[in-house]
């Protein structure tokens, strides 16, 4: 009997031990699989985000692009078809013929993207021109979220968020575009004080008293 029974035990353990080994194995690549996909779906969430916001930029500069149609006709009309290699012997007359038909083409599908070009030169104040012309309207500084929901309601059709208008103010801060003033833990930021003259005129003055 003991002999019969230690070759089962010992058989046990190394199916215990297989196994053990098995389900290790296969949680770390659970693991590991599972951190690949958080990591794609952080790519997708901050793919998406840009997408969004270049299409409210898109909208707000007007921009519209050329139909599919006029933009394809004059490839088709130039572009030559690979497999066709005898169309270079054909007559010079029609070579002429089809480069006067497709110069018109081109010329109508310049226009639409000219148009969109024109239209996009009116293009609105950016963030740090809003700032800075909301903040020398406010007689009290502010914080970056009352100035942030200010200006989302002011311009709607743009994506301002508090957190990129508190980095915007930090830069206006670092240029000396903007003052920022502590309230226990509250920040708030005010444009600039106007710099005094007095100084130049009164280093001015005993030069003329000395003449």
């Amino acid at each position: 009997m003991p002999e019969t029974t230690t070759p089962a035990t010992e058989l046990a353990s190394q199916y215990i031990a297989q196994v053990s080994g098995d389900l290790e194995a296969n949680a770390k690549e659970q693991d590991r699989i599972n951190a690949e996909i958080a990591s794609l779906q952080e790519q997708l969430a901050a793919l998406q985000h840009d997408h969004g916001v270049l299409v409210t930029m898109q909208q707000a500069l007007g921009i519209t692009m050329p139909p599919a149609g006029l933009a394809a006709e004059p490839e088709s009309a130039t572009v030559p078809s690979p497999r066709r290699k005898k169309a270079s012997a054909a007559p010079r007359g029609k070579q002429k013929t089809r480069k006067a038909v497709a110069a018109p083409r081109e010329r109508a599908a310049r226009k639409p993207a000219a148009q969109a070009a024109g239209a996009a030169k009116p293009a609105q104040p950016t963030l740090v021109e809003l700032i800075r012309r909301h903040l020398a309207e406010q007689k009290e500084p502010r914080s970056a979220a009352e100035i942030s929901t200010a200006l989302g309601q002011a311009h709607p059709d743009r994506d301002i968020t508090a957190k990129v208008v508190r980095v915007t103010l930090e830069g206006l801060v670092a240029k000396s575009q903007a003052e920022r003033t502590k309230q226990g833990r509250s920040v708030f930021y005010a444009a600039p004080a106007p710099k005094s003259t007095a100084a130049p005129e009164s280093e001015a003055q005993p030069e003329g008293a000395a003449l």
